[in-house]
C-alpha cells in the first residue's frame, strides 16, 4: 500500500478532533466533575450513565477504560503522518530515530515527574500513561517500515507474550494470572519499584498496549494511502469489529477483559473501539466535510501534552484548590447548595483551563517534544 506525497502536508482533522475530545474528557475528570455528577445522581435513573466515567474495578469494560487506549492509538496515527512527512522531506531514518528517541525520553521523564512529588516525599513510579507511551512509541517506530502483515503479526506476538508471562511464569505468591495483587505484573513492579499499586495497575502494561500504538500507525498509513475513502472506512470497520468479536469471545472463554493489567482480550476489544471511533470521525469530518465547531476540541488537542501536565501536576496540587476556595466562598454568600457548588467549581476550573489552551492556540504556542 503506497503513500501519496501530496498527503504529507495535510492535517487529518478527524485525528485532531479525536485527540481534543479525549483531552477535554480528561480535563473534566481532573476537575472532579464526574465524581460530583455521580454523587448527585447516585441511586437515580442516571447513575448507570455516570458510572461509565470511572474505570471498572476489575473484570469488565466501561467507557472510561477506552480513554488510555485511545490516547495511545492516536499517538500511533499521528506518528504515521509525522514520519510520512519526514520521509517526503528527505529525512534519514537515523535522524527520525533520534527524534523519536528524544521524544520517548521526554515522555518517560514527564511520566515519572507526574508521580514523583508526594506529600511524603519523592516517589519513583512507572504507572503514568506518558511513561507507558514512551515505550509504545519507540516500539511502534522501530517496526514502522515493516509490512502491514508483519506489523500485525508482531502486535499479536506482544499479546501472546503477555499471555505467556502471566500464565506460565509461576513466581510464588504471584502465580495467579488474573488476580489483583497476585499476578506477574505485580511481581515485576516489585522488581522495578519495590512497590505494588493498590489499584492493580502494572508497569508492564506497555507491552500489550504497544499494540494500540502499532494499530494506530497502521490506521494512519491506511488513511495516507491512495485508497478511496469508502475503502479506508471499510478496513477500519473490519478491523474494529474483528477486535471486538475476538476480545469479547476471549473474555467469555479463556482470558478476562481487565483494563488494569491490560489483558490481551482487553487490548483487542479496546483497540476495536478505537478503530471504529476513528472510522466514524473520519467519515463524518474528513469525508462528509462536517468541520464546523471543531475548534472547541482542536484548541485543546493541539496542546495535549501541555494541558495534560498542567492538570496532572499544577492543577491537582494547587490550582483546583485555589479556584475551589474562591467559588466556594462566593457560592456560600448566596447559599448555593454544596452539590451544585461542587459542579460549578468543576466547570469554572475547566473553563479557565480551556481558555488557557485557547490563549496558547491564538498565540501560536504549541508545546511538543
Amino acid at each position: 500500500m503506497s503513500m501519496m506525497n501530496q498527503s504529507a502536508n495535510q492535517r487529518l482533522l478527524s485525528l485532531d478532533f479525536m485527540r481534543g475530545l479525549i483531552m477535554v474528557l480528561l480535563m473534566l475528570e481532573s476537575t472532579r466533575l464526574y465524581d460530583n455528577l455521580f454523587e448527585v445522581t447516585k441511586d437515580s435513573n442516571f447513575d448507570f450513565l455516570f458510572i461509565q466515567f470511572f474505570h471498572h474495578e476489575w473484570n469488565g469494560l466501561r467507557f472510561w477504560d477506552l480513554i488510555q487506549p485511545g490516547f495511545m492509538f492516536m499517538a500511533g496515527t499521528a506518528m504515521a503522518y509525522s514520519l510520512n512527512r519526514q520521509q517526503v522531506n528527505g529525512m534519514k531514518w537515523s535522524e527520525s530515530f533520534l527524534k523519536i528517541l528524544r521524544r520517548s525520553g521526554w515522555l518517560f521523564f514527564f511520566g515519572v515527574l507526574d508521580y514523583a512529588v508526594r506529600p511524603s516525599g519523592l516517589s519513583f513510579e512507572l504507572w503514568d500513561v506518558l511513561t507507558q507511551l514512551s515505550v509504545t512509541t519507540l516500539i511502534a517506530f522501530l517496526i514502522f517500515r515493516w509490512s502491514y502483515t508483519n506489523q500485525i503479526l508482531f502486535s499479536f506476538g506482544l499479546l501472546l507474550l503477555t499471555e505467556i508471562l502471566y500464565r506460565f511464569v509461576n513466581v510464588p505468591g504471584f502465580d495467579q494470572p488474573f488476580t489483583d495483587q497476585h499476578n506477574f505484573g505485580n511481581y515485576v513492579d516489585l522488581l522495578l519499584m519495590n512497590k505494588i499499586n493498590s489499584g492493580g495497575w502494572v508497569a508492564i502494561n506497555c507491552i500489550p498496549t504497544a499494540a494500540h500504538t502499532i494499530w494506530g500507525v497502521l490506521a494512519g498509513k491506511l488513511l495516507l494511502s491512495d485508497r478511496s475513502g469508502t475503502e479506508k472506512i471499510k478496513w477500519l470497520v473490519i478491523g474494529g469489529v474483528a477486535g471486538l468479536i475476538i476480545g469479547f469471545a476471549m473474555d467469555a472463554t479463556i482470558t478476562p477483559i481487565i483494563k488494569r493489567i491490560a489483558t490481551s482480550s482487553f487490548t483487542l476489544a479496546s483497540g476495536g473501539w478505537c478503530l471504529l471511533a476513528l472510522a466514524l470521525f473520519y467519515w463524518w469530518i474528513d469525508i462528509k466535510d462536517h468541520k464546523k465547531r471543531l475548534n472547541f476540541f482542536v484548541i485543546v488537542g493541539m496542546n495535549s501534552l501541555f494541558i495534560y501536565l498542567f492538570f496532572e501536576i499544577v492543577a491537582s496540587r494547587w490550582f483546583n484548590d485555589y479556584i475551589g476556595a474562591i467559588t466556594n466562598g462566593l457560592m456560600g454568600m448566596i447559599n448555593v447548595p454544596h452539590a451544585l457548588t461542587a459542579i460549578i467549581t468543576s466547570l469554572v476550573i475547566f473553563a479557565l483551563e480551556w481558555n488557557l489552551c485557547r490563549f496558547l492556540y491564538r498565540k501560536g504556542i504549541f508545546f511538543k517534544v
